[in-house]
């Protein structure tokens, strides 16, 4: 054979890799409103910038008929590339081949790329779009998923792991996804469960579709399993570009600061009017956090599960901040379960990877009832109270408004770690409420009173007076300053700029127990 034909003999190959489970295949993917493996990943990478790995590999299997069926790259387009002129590593599952289900090299693949990523300090993102393991490879495929597992558990809090769902994901598929730091899925084409809707009936006898089971939205709101949802692909796939934007390559390292030049003022007039004359009335903490950071910056987290809670990434000064707020426009933005469990979750990955945490507080307490006991609220609140506290990246806390109870210990009081705590003059920080408060102090005084109404209310204006203001933890040093609101902006790029070289140790161990 020439020197020619060898090359020829290659470019044949690399045809034949390219076109996947063949053109037949790839038409009945865009005919369900998805792209295929390689489309995926040219639309994530910078362009021209994706180097693939093991396109040639086969799989090794003889058994039903496979040694009949071979395709090159074994349904996974593996490489690296560059996302806004960073590294990146990636894997995308080709659902044209076998339906992307994993085989033994499959999965080998994949753990190269993962290896790979861990050597070199940069983020893996996981294009899933697959029927499971291969039933025909028995074990060997099973082995491969727990392969992915093993790397997904020693690369957490090195490397940032993003997974983004763009079909079928199901069985031990799911579990890989679910140790990344944040899931993505497309509306109505991708769908998790751990057993499908026929195993479902066959055991529980309810009727349910995939979609209802287990579709973005189920995933979104009830179950919290995904982060972000997208109307289709491309836009999923923008917004793993995005995220990246916020977060540094490894743990080592620092997120990256874009150019930041104030044109105005950083005074924000409108924060002084954001908050209602009535202390019990609601308002949206995202207009708060709008009028704070840089404009357009905010990408909010988990946006439609525990709505009584807001997190998200934004920038403030062209430096990449987590946020975590109560949202008092939902529940109060009173805590309970899954508002913690959120919270707790954003919290540790911003402390893995160098990210300073801003803390918005305007919470009543935590949501009290026997559902919420039941279901573990000691133990729920006790992951968010570990997580902050845990945390040793700059941390700041700005109280709006109400601060009551074990919550204010929660959210980031100075008692627990945080390095700056402002108060607006609004900000009520105390045991409890005060018509509760006073309830309770003057039980013996109200009830003698010939108008316990009238007395109950002299009593509630008179705990407010003393207790319902910021003062008396500003006397304490428990808050650092008493802030006029429009100056919070200011005020928190001096503060964060102040603790951009904060060291802090924790005491020798392997790690803490977290109330999981």
């Amino acid at each position: 054979m020439t020197n020619e034909q060898k090359l020829e003999l290659l470019q044949s190959k690399k045809a034949e890799a390219l076109l996947g489970g063949g053109e037949k295949r790839i038409q009945s993917q865009h005919k369900k409103g998805k792209l295929t493996a390689r489309e995926r990943v040219e639309l994530l990478m910078d362009p021209g910038t994706f180097e693939e790995i093991g396109m040639l590999v086969t799989h090794r299997s003889s058994d039903f008929g496979l040694e009949n069926e071979v395709y090159l790259g074994d349904g996974v387009v593996t490489g690296y590339g560059k996302v806004d002129g960073r590294l990146v590593y990636v894997f995308s599952q080709d659902f044209t081949v076998f339906g992307g289900s994993l085989s033994e090299t499959h999965a080998e693949k994949i753990c190269k790329i993962m290896d790979l990523a861990m050597k070199t300090g940069a983020p893996v993102i996981g294009l899933n779009d697959s029927g499971g393991a291969r039933i025909q490879e028995g074990v060997v495929s099973l082995g491969g998923y727990a392969d992915i597992f093993l790397r997904n558990v020693q690369s957490s809090g090195v490397i940032p792991q993003i997974s983004a769902i763009m079909g079928p994901c199901a069985g031990g598929a799911v579990y890989s996804p679910a140790m990344t730091d944040f899931t993505m899925m497309v509306d109505q084409t991708s769908y998790m469960f751990v057993t499908g809707p026929n195993v479902v009936k066959t055991v529980t006898h309810e009727e349910v579709t995939s979609e209802e089971l287990g579709g973005s939205k189920t995933h979104a709101s009830k179950s919290g399993v995904t982060h972000f949802t997208a109307t289709n692909e491309v836009a999923c796939i923008q917004m793993i570009r995005n995220l990246l934007s916020y977060m540094p390559q490894n743990c080592e390292d620092d997120a990256p600061v874009y150019p930041y030049e104030s044109k105005e003022s950083e005074i924000r007039e409108k924060l002084a009017s954001l908050i209602p004359a009535n202390p019990n009335q609601p308002y949206d903490m995202r207009d708060v956090i709008e009028n704070i950071v840089d404009d357009t910056s905010f990408m909010e987290v988990h946006k439609d599960f525990a709505e009584n809670i807001v997190v998200g990434f934004a920038r403030l000064a062209g430096r990449s901040i987590g946020i975590v707020a109560n949202q008092p426009a939902y529940l109060a933005g009173v805590l309970d379960i899954n508002s913690s469990r959120k919270a707790a979750r954003f919290t540790r990955f911003c402390d893995a990877f160098n990210i300073p945490l801003l803390v918005l507080v305007d919470v009543p307490g935590f949501l009290p009832g026997t559902d919420q006991e039941w279901n573990g609220i000691i133990v729920n609140g006790a992951k968010l109270l570990f997580a902050l506290s845990e945390a040793t990246v700059p941390k700041v806390t700005v109280i709006t408004r109400k601060a009551y109870g074990g919550a204010y210990d929660v959210m980031n009081s100075k008692h627990i770690g945080a390095d700056l705590n402002f108060a607006w003059p609004t900000a009520e920080i105390a045991v409890m409420g005060p018509k509760g408060a006073a309830e309770i102090i003057f039980k013996n005084e109200i009830a003698k009173a010939e108008d316990r109404e009238a007395k109950l209310q002299e009593k509630v204006d008179e705990y407010t007076v003393t207790f319902a203001n910021p003062y008396r933890a500003a006397a304490r040093g428990f808050v650092d300053e008493v802030i006029d609101p429009k100056d919070t902006r200011l005020k928190l790029i001096r503060g964060f700029k102040m603790l951009e070289n904060k060291v802090a140790s924790m005491p020798k161990k392997k790690h803490g127990n977290i109330p999981l």
